[in-house]
């Protein structure tokens, strides 16, 4: 049990003690620099850890997928690789806040050198919700911890996947979250690196609308075979969430 009073103490000024609905794990957050998002939960919903496998998140932000895969899968270890000291920080002392020392690691360091830092062939299961946007798509946020997350500006969609490829040992499964508009490159991208799409997810926001997110689970050499999954559907009515969705963040 955490002892609130304590966790406090972790807490910088404009930092905030968020709830995961998770073993009653928390997690420090920031409003003014950049808090998870709804797609790091969607995808630690999505992703598959067994019992004594190792994971490794690519861009972990806050921490906030190794923390949540700790709380809902049997994995032994988690790391998450993060190359913004703030960021890492905060996701140190949420993973301090809620005793995990021992099964959670954050490292400072570039995706684009995850390989040299961690050894080839070094994890069962790789993770990543990266920078969705080209650097000339869309207008790069004036703050430069918003910026980094949602633009490809320190590592590309080619850097995550090539790592993670190089990350993995033999059927070792790859799990992403990104966006529809850029699923062609995605998939062309995997196969480059011998990481065969296994299991696919559209995220819609209603049901009437079109995706604005993908789940893909890929498996280090594998063999080409896919399974579509059913649409998940985010919102019954405005404001109110379906019952799959409520399931994934833990409130029923």
């Amino acid at each position: 049990m955490i002892d609130m009073d304590k966790a406090k103490k972790y807490l910088k000024p404009e930092e905030r003690l968020d709830d995961l609905h998770r073993k009653n794990y928390r997690i420090i957050q920031n409003a003014n620099k950049f808090c998870f998002g709804m797609d790091a939960v969607l995808l630690s919903g999505f992703a598959k850890v067994h019992s004594g496998e190792r994971v490794l998140d690519l861009g972990t932000g806050t921490g906030i997928i190794p923390i949540l895969l700790e709380a809902k899968t049997e994995g032994t270890h988690f790391t998450g690789l993060e190359i913004q000291e703030e960021s890492a920080d905060m996701a140190r002392r949420s993973v301090m806040i809620n005793q995990l020392e021992d099964k959670i690691d954050i490292v400072v360091g570039d995706i684009k050198e995850a390989s040299s830092i961690f050894g080839m062939a070094s994890f069962d299961v790789v993770t990543s919700n990266p920078p969705y946007m080209h650097n000339n798509h869309g207008l790069v946020n004036p703050d430069q911890a918003k910026a980094i997350a949602r633009h490809e500006i320190l590592c590309t969609l080619d850097d995550v996947i090539r790592e993670a490829s190089r990350l993995l040992k033999h059927k070792g499964r790859f799990y992403l979250v990104h966006r529809p508009f850029r699923l062609v490159e995605i998939l062309n991208t995997l196969s480059a690196y011998k990481l065969e799409p296994k299991r696919m997810r559209m995220v819609h926001p209603y049901v009437d609308k079109e995706p604005n997110m993908v789940l893909i689970e890929c498996l280090k050499g594998g063999k080409a075979r896919i399974t579509v999954e059913a649409p998940l559907v985010v919102y019954r009515e405005p404001k109110v969430y379906t019952d799959e969705i409520y399931d994934i963040y833990g409130y029923n």
